[in-house]
Formats: C-alpha cells, structure tokens, sequence
C-alpha cells in the first residue's frame, strides 16, 4: 500500500466505529506494515499496480460499510477488468497484506500476554490451571484437588491433514518479520535502533512480496516431519516446562522452586505425521521410521544441549556443596564406562562434582543420539534414575534452589518427551486390514500392500526397541464398525512378527466417525474388552482405554447440529459403560481446526462435555494452520496449553458435571427436536439428485485439489460422485472459500425454528453448555460467511432450487443466532472477536471477487483455450482467502 497519513492509514483495517476501537499499539503496526507493503508494491510492482490495489480496496470498503449495492457493482467491475495477470499481481498484493495483519494480530496478542505476565484474568477460574485448581479445591478439597491435578493429562496430537495453505518459505519469512516487530516495538522512537528495524522489515517484507506464494509441488510426508518440528523446536521443547513451573510458582507462592514441585508433567504429545497412511499411500513403513529418527534426533540433541548448559553452570564446590554418596557413586560408574569423557569432566569440573556428574551425563545423551551402544541410555527412565540422583544429592547438600530449578526443567522435559519427543501414532482404515486378512487366508503370494501393512508392526516393534514403549503403540483404526475390527490388529501384528517373534506392545484405538458408529461404538466397546488381547492389555495398563471420535465425517454424514448431538450422547454412554467397568476412559477428539470439523476454543467445549467423559484427560488432533495458529509463539502456546489444561481439571468438579447432567436433561426434548428437523433439512440438500455434481460447481473443490497442501490426496477415488468420496477437509474448505461455511451452521435455523420458542431457546442457550457451545461456534461461522458474495458462487450452478434452499437456511440461521445471543447483529456478545471479523472482511471480499472471476473463466473456457494464468489465480486467490479468514480445513 502506498505511503500515507496516519489518518488515512487507519483505512487498512476497514472502517467504522468497531474497527476505530482496535488497541492504538495494534493499529500502529497496522499502519507501520501497511504502509511499508505500499512502498514495496510502488518499487517492485509493476506500473500502476498500486493504484489498481487502491481501486479495488476502496470500492470494497464502500461496499462492505455502507452496505451499497452500487458499491459492491463497482468492486466486481473493477475485479472483472483487470487483466489476468493484473489479477494475479493484486490477489498477491491483497495475500501478503493479510499476512502482515495477522502477524499485527499475533503480535499484539503476544504484547498483552506479556505484560499480563502469567497471571490470570480477573474472576476467570477457566483462564489458568493454578485458577482452575483454586475453584477445585474448593468443591472436593485440597488434597483431592492435587490428586487430580497430578494424574491430569492434556494430549495434543498433531496431524499433517493439508489445511496449512502457506509455503513454509512464507511462513519463515513472517516468523523473522514479527522478530523484526519485537525489535521495533522495544526500539527508542525515532532512533538509530528503530530506523535499522524499520529498514530491515521493509527488506523482509519486499522478500515476503517476491517469494512465490504457491508450493511448486506437494510436500512429502518427510517434509512434513521436518516443518512440524520447528514448532517443537522454537516453541514446545521450552514452552512445556515453562507451563509447569508457572502452575507451581501460583500454587507454591515464595517457596517454589527452592523444595520439590508439587506439579507433575501433564503434557504428552502425539503426531500422525508419518505414521497416518489412511488413505495415504506415500506413507510407507520406512517413512514412519524415518519419521521416528528425526523425532528422536531433535529431543536427544535438546536434551544434549540442556544438560551441557546447565553443567557448566552448576559450579558448585564440594567443599560448600558436597556430594552423597550415590553422586559420588554415579560419577565413578559414568567415568568407567566413557574414558574420554571422564578425563574431560575432571579437567573442566575439578572440585565440582554436581558439575562432572552432569558433565557425563550429557555425554552418555549425546551417546544415546549417535547410537553409541556402549554408551547410550537404553531408555529415557535410566536418564531420569541419573538426573534424580544428582538432585537429591543437591538438596542433601543444602543447593534446593539448584536441585529445583534448571535441572528441574530438564527433568521435566525428559518425563514429557522422553527420547522420541511425541508418540508416533499409526491409523490404517478396517477396510485395508479386511483385505489383507483375506489374502491371507487365501493362501496366495501377498500383494504388495498386504506386505507394506505387516511391514508396520515390524517397524513399531523396532521404534519401541529402539526409543522406548512410548515412541510408538496407539494402532487407530479409521471406521470401526464391530469388535472384529480392532481385533484383526491383533492378528495382523501376530503374523507380521511371526512364530517366536516380538511382538509390539499395541494399544488398539476405535475411530468411530459415521453417525451409525458413533450410535454403534458402547456395544462395540463392550464386546471388544473380553478379546484376549484386549483383556490382557487392559491387564498390563490398570485397565486404562483409548477411544477415538471423529467430527468431520459425523458432520459431513448428518449434518453440523445432528452430529453434535450425537457426539455428546456417545460421550455420554461410552463413559457411563467406562465407570460401571472399571475402566480408565480416554476420548480422543478428531477436531479439525474449521468450526464444521469441530473447531472452535477448546477449552469451552471441553467444559460442556458429559459427566466422567473427561476425568482429567483430554486428547484431540491439532492439524494444518491451527498447529501454528497455538503453537507457533511460545507465549500464545503456554497461554493456550494453560487454558485447556485448566478446563481439563475444572471439567471433573462436580458443579460442572451436575450443570452439565442437568442441562441435557432438561433439554432433551429441544436436543430431540433440533435433531431431528436439522437432519430432515440437511439431507434435503446433500440427498438431492445431482448435488455432488453441484458442489463441485459452485465452489473451487477441484480446484483446492490442485493445491500442494500436504501429501495426503484430497478425495478417496478418483472423482466425486457423492460425499462419500470425498474428504471432511475439502468439503469444509470448499464452503469457507465460497463465502458459505455451510459445513458449520447448515440445518441449525430449521433445527431453532422447529423449536419455536425463543424465550426457551435462550434460557437453554445460557444453561445448556452444549447448546451455548453450538450456537457461539456457529455464530463466528456466519460471521465470517458473506450472503452477497455466496449469492455469486451459487449462480456458477444452474440449480436454483439448491441456491434458494442454501440462501434461505442462511437466512434464517443468522436470524435465529442473533435473536438467541442478543444484540443487532452477529457477535454482538463478542465484540473483539466481531472487530476482528469486520477488520478484515472487505479484504477477503475483493479476494473472493478475484476467485469468481477466474471460477467463471474455467468454467466457461472452450476446449484448447490457455487455462494456465486462471487457474495459477485461482490457486493464489484460495492461498489469499484462507490467510484472511484464517481458516481452511
């Protein structure tokens, strides 16, 4: 954008009395980057680029304030004259300036989170797990309270499922921008320190201008290891300890740190990255031991790094510190065994013993990376038995503030991550496990992928040789419809190893996702935990099972409103069956990050689960931008990781299990109702004759398949006749480009309208959490949809019966979700998430004005006609769109 006043560029995010009230330092950096975008585009874009940028920029803007038809016919004349190359340059202008204001964005929440210091909001016993232990406490007592929070378990699991649009080359940049922004934002105004950071951003963002925007081709499942371990490099490896010594600091007050913790690790982490081959054939076995080598050699070097640093910083005398005897034990075994090294550690920590002992201890870990057998830990609890003799030596000693404070973190980080960093998980499909046992009964030669699917418990069994039990062992089956299904695991595993051979330790995971096996999973849960395999693993783990739910098929099968329902009644009645057996219930939520596949705040949707279905644990996927979005800033990750943790602890007192039980009570006869009349209209859509056909249509869903997002195919067969090819990921994308969101909200105003009732519906809305839950998800999806430009996909059909059934759901869900929540207009009870929204959505529309055109083109072109320059707009216009609205899949 150009160079421009600061009252003028103040119009970068929009206008209007919502968008004036954006936090004044938020609004500098709006205008700081916007107006170094606009010098970019005036010296490296081409003649007028700018002024057709400003064009287009102003028309939306018109339009979308004063809410102008004529406006809005402007800003789709201006779109439509461009020429295709024009179009490109300025979907790439409109792409790079939403990155600069999600980086604003990101940024100021870093700001806030960072003069808040760690502590808790005001009143908000959800805001911190040191709150939410306070609140506890108070219902169960004080000691029950520190029962639960020591055994509490918050599991995310990361997934490589394509949602990420963003080159990682992008990505990088934008990272060294918002260090570039810190460096500013610290930087004496008008100095030599502000105007380096200012020179060096203009630089950055000039670098951001010319990289490509597109990936030239699809990521390997390789690549998509390594992206994922930046996150766990720059942000979770310190992150998590930090989490925990805030927790302890709140509950210990003045003596934290100087005695034992009272908190123990309560993050485990998971990945599907390599090891997700459900309907993925580019994940082989070798890939998910490649994918277990590269997760083993970043935490072993961290590990590596950690105790190296604080040896050398652990100079303490043994005449004002000395060792006991275990110490002095451990120093004389590690010396023996590494001579080398121990003539090392006696020069560089003569008279220090703590200091040699963790001198040696960082070698036998860098001994444990290379895979020196002589050397090398054999798992990561020999590590932990090491480092706890040398803090019990410390605090025998008088050194507690020593023994409880680096090495404590170090001790942490070993008891999170072990050697292999994040539990490698394995999901197949019962599909392909039906098909190899079937090869194998015939008695004919294996076909090629009979051999890779055996291949993979051979490949565990080695992972968990190699780094441990925990590496690997949770086995998902994708669409379990019987027990038999979770026991050919068994039985494949048995003939992969052979007769005599080792057998990988298994925990055997259900996926129930249709709407029919979520209604189906208690009854396959009772019958499966007497197989033999199964009882003897519930044996070996004090009778503690895993059980998967999936929201993007449930959705995709019954519509939004109906799979929730029945997602929260499986809940229901898989924890009931879990308490009267016994049985210690995990339920692993499939959330994808699009409000239609689950997403939403987290910690509010754990809060309104049934009683006993979370207990203190509670594991979900994190995928694509969401990854990024929480984790990518190791402020925004500790701030996230403390909010869930606290809804997870707070989830079990029993004030929130009776509201909750209460409420579904209650409002069984809504729940019956809504059910019902949402299914009935969703079906009226998707059952129409020729509706896959249509969707392919009137929104980019090949388009999208187009994209080099990730490694997995887009859709199952080769074309989509019906939703059953296609995946919950483009079917949520496709809708959120076209402006719709239709995954997130269709059938909830027939389902409210059935009802009738508003004076009902809003006193369930304020006691129901589920319902609450509901309608404030499906509130930010609508918010983000836009009619007028919906209006304009659908007339790509020529279905007007679809169009009119679509609109008018539109219509009347937006009515019944402001009526319900109060005020005028969407999100008017949450007016910084509505500043948000409007901030950018004229932005997103001149995006969305240059994806319908390029959709019009490829729809119409005459056979021979030059597609390339469409199609590549096309592709940058979706990369544009999903930057704005910060969503995909």
């Amino acid at each position: 954008m150009r160079e421009m006043t600061p009252t003028e560029a103040i119009d970068l995010v929009g206008r209007g009395e919502a968008e004036q009230e954006l936090p004044e330092r938020m609004r500098a950096d709006v205008r700081l980057l916007g107006s170094l975008l606009g010098r970019v585009l005036r010296e490296s874009g081409s003649p007028g680029l700018y002024d057709d940028v400003e064009r287009l920029r102003q028309a939306t803007i018109a339009a979308y304030t004063f809410e102008s038809v004529e406006a809005f016919e402007r800003a789709e004349q201006i779109a439509e004259s461009f020429s295709v190359q024009r179009a490109d340059e300025v979907a790439r202008a409109f792409t790079v300036y939403f990155h600069l204001v999600n980086l604003a964005e990101e940024y100021q929440r870093v700001r806030v989170l960072r003069e808040r210091d760690g502590r808790p909001e005001k009143e908000d016993v959800t805001d911190s797990v040191a709150a939410a232990f306070v609140s506890l406490a108070a219902e169960v007592g004080d000691d029950t309270a520190l029962a639960r929070l020591q055994a509490m378990r918050f599991h995310p699991v990361f997934t490589a499922h394509p949602t990420e649009a963003r080159r990682r080359a992008v990505s990088s940049s934008i990272r060294r921008l918002a260090r570039l922004l810190s460096e500013h934002d610290e930087a004496l105004r008008g100095g030599a320190d502000e105007r380096r950071a200012e020179r060096r951003m203009i630089e950055e963002i000039d670098t951001l201008w010319r990289t490509a925007p597109l990936r030239a081709e699809k990521p390997t499942p390789v690549d998509e290891v390594r992206a994922i371990m930046a996150v766990f490099d720059e942000t979770l490896y310190t992150a998590v300890p930090h989490v925990y010594r805030r927790v302890d600091d709140a509950l210990q007050g003045p003596a934290a740190g100087g005695r034992a913790p009272v908190v123990k690790p309560f993050v485990r982490l998971g990945t599907w990255v390599g090891g997700d081959r459900d309907g993925n054939p580019f994940v082989t076995a070798s890939i998910t031991k490649k994918a277990a080598a590269i997760g083993a050699e970043h935490i072993l070097l961290g590990l590596e790094h950690s105790a190296e640093r604080i040896a050398r910083g652990l100079t303490l005398s043994g005449e004002t510190t000395p060792p006991n005897e275990h110490t002095r034990a451990l120093i004389v075994r590690l010396a023996a065994a590494d001579e080398d090294g121990a003539a090392d550690a006696a020069k560089r920590a003569a008279g220090e013993p703590h200091k040699h002992a963790l001198l040696l201890i960082a070698r036998r870990v860098s001994a444990t990376r290379k895979r020196d057998a002589d050397l090398a830990y054999l798992d990561p609890e020999h590590l932990l038995a090491d480092l706890r003799t040398v803090q019990t030596s410390l605090a025998e000693a008088g050194a507690a503030r020593q023994a409880y404070g680096h090495l404590q973190q170090l001790i942490w980080q070993v008891e999170t991550f072990g050697f292999h960093l994040a539990e490698l998980e394995v999901r197949q499909h019962s599909a392909v496990h039906a098909k190899v046992l079937d090869e194998i009964a015939s008695g004919e030669p294996l076909s090629t992928q009979a051999e890779e699917v055996l291949e993979v418990f051979r490949t565990i069994a080695q992972i968990q040789k190699r780094y441990g039990p925990r590496a690997a062992g949770r086995y998902i089956v994708s669409f379990t419809q019987s027990a038999g299904d979770l026991a050919a695991v068994h039985t494949l595993a048995r003939h992969a190893v052979g007769a005599g051979g080792t057998l990988p330790v298994l925990d055997v995971i259900p996926l129930f996702e249709t709407f029919a096996d979520l209604q189906a999973a208690p009854a396959i849960m009772a019958e499966i935990v007497d197989h033999p395999a199964f009882a003897q693993r519930l044996a070996e783990t004090d009778r503690r099972l895993e059980v998967m739910l999936g929201y993007s098929d449930s959705s995709k099968d019954v519509g939004p409103v109906a799979a929730n329902l029945a997602l929260y009644e499986a809940q229901a009645l898989i924890a009931a069956w879990a308490q009267e057996s016994g049985i210690e219930l995990t339920l692993f939520h499939g959330r994808g990050g699009a409000l239609g596949r689950g997403g939403g705040p987290a910690n509010s949707a754990i809060l309104a689960q049934p009683p006993h279905s979370v207990d203190g644990r509670f594991k979900l996927t994190e995928q694509g931008e969401v990854i990024f979005a929480r984790y990518g800033d190791p402020a925004i990750a500790m701030r996230h990781i403390d909010q869930v943790a606290a809804a997870v602890l707070l989830a079990s007192a029993p004030s929130i299990e009776k509201r909750n039980r209460a409420a579904a009570d209650r409002y069984a006869d809504v729940a019956a109702t809504m059910d019902s009349a949402s299914r009935e209209r969703f079906f009226s859509l998707v059952k129409a004759p020729g509706f896959a056909a249509w969707f392919a249509t009137v929104t980019p869903m090949e388009e999208i398949g187009l994209l080099a997002l990730g490694s997995r195919p887009a859709r199952r067969g080769l074309s989509v006749e019906s939703l059953e090819d296609l995946r919950a990921i483009p079917w949520v994308f496709a809708w959120s480009q076209a402006r719709i969101n239709l995954a997130g909200w269709f059938g909830l105003g027939s389902a409210l309208d059935a009802v009738g009732d508003v004076d009902l519906l809003r006193s369930a809305y304020e006691q129901w959490p589920l319902l609450r839950t509901v309608i404030d998800n499906v509130g930010m999806s609508l918010a983000k949809a836009d009619p007028r430009i919906a209006r304009r996909y659908l007339d790509l059909g020529d279905r007007d019966d679809l169009a009119a059934l679509v609109m008018d759901e539109l219509m009347l869900t937006r009515e019944w979700v402001v009526r319900i929540t109060g005020g005028e207009e969407l999100l008017s009870n949450k007016p910084v998430l509505q500043r948000a929204v409007k901030m950018r959505d004229p932005y997103v529309d001149a995006l969305s004005l240059l994806q319908l055109r390029a959709l019009r083109a490829l729809r119409t072109a005459d056979e021979g006609d030059d597609l390339t320059g469409w199609q590549r707009l096309l592709l940058l216009s979706v990369s544009g769109v999903a930057a704005g609205l910060q969503n995909t899949g």
